[in-house]
């Protein structure tokens, strides 16, 4: 089974690698990178966008301060990308790299996290919390059309909730089916929780959460080689497209 998982990730490594390239040099198409958090699935595929190509990242504060201390990220030339903090709740119109506008709307928030795993100083609650700016979710309104994108999300909020309430759509973290998945499947010591991600199964899953949500369309993202949603045929796969769920994969596009 891990030798299953290592070889699944290994390919799906290689294929998001050729097609960040294929993006950033044959077809030019990048101008914007949205960081959600600085976690290393986060962060780690701008090395890959080192080829002098013009964008500008936008992240929180706190993000940008993770990118500043860390001098392997200096590879995305200063002259070529740059940088703009974003601050939370405040929407703010993306540009093109020649400056003109995009005509989207983009806003950051809060949601329920954790810091990142290689800054944690420690094990309690209090050391494990992320800070606002450490995990958030991405609002993309386009006339009367809202996208929310969440990948990952340690709890649902009443705050949250209000939130998501009549979006066209929503990408959601997807990560686990169980909270004790890793532990059970023996692939690691951690449950969904001290990973920071909610469970999509059980009376305080996902699924549940989003029961009393008004969500045009619901997709999951970010998700974990382990999670047998991504089992066509699975019962679990049966389980959340009753619900009205989707499972995001390669290639897929989205529109309302």
């Amino acid at each position: 089974m891990n030798e299953i998982l290592e070889a699944r990730a290994e390919e799906l490594f290689l294929y998001v690698r050729a097609q960040l390239q294929r993006v950033n040099i044959e077809n030019n198409l990048l101008e914007g990178v949205v960081l959600t958090g600085a976690d290393v699935d986060a962060i780690a595929g701008l090395l890959h966008l080192r080829e002098r190509q013009a964008f500008t990242i936008y992240a929180s504060e706190r993000v940008l301060a993770v990118l500043k201390a860390n001098p392997i990220f200096g590879v995305l030339a200063e002259d070529c990308v740059r940088r703009q903090a974003v601050p939370l709740a405040q929407p703010f119109e993306p540009c093109h790299v020649d400056g003109s506008t995009s005509g989207l709307e983009v806003e950051l928030f809060d949601v329920p996290g954790k810091v990142a795993l290689y800054l944690e100083t420690g094990s309690s609650p209090d050391e494990l919390l992320g800070k606002p700016g450490d995990t958030v979710g991405v609002e993309v309104r386009a006339g009367a059309q809202r996208l929310v994108y969440i990948p990952g999300c340690a709890g649902m909020t009443e705050r949250l909730k209000r939130r998501l309430a009549g979006a066209s759509v929503v990408l959601f973290d997807g990560t686990l089916w169980q909270d004790d998945e890793m532990i059970r499947l023996g692939l690691g010591p951690k449950t969904g929780r001290r990973m920071g991600h909610m469970s999509l199964s059980g009376p305080d899953g996902t699924i549940a959460a989003f029961r009393d949500i008004a969500v045009k369309r619901k997709i999951f993202v970010h998700i974990n080689n382990s999670n047998p949603i991504l089992i066509e045929g699975s019962i679990e796969r049966d389980m959340l497209a009753k619900d009205g769920w989707e499972v995001a994969y390669d290639g897929m596009e989205v529109s309302p």
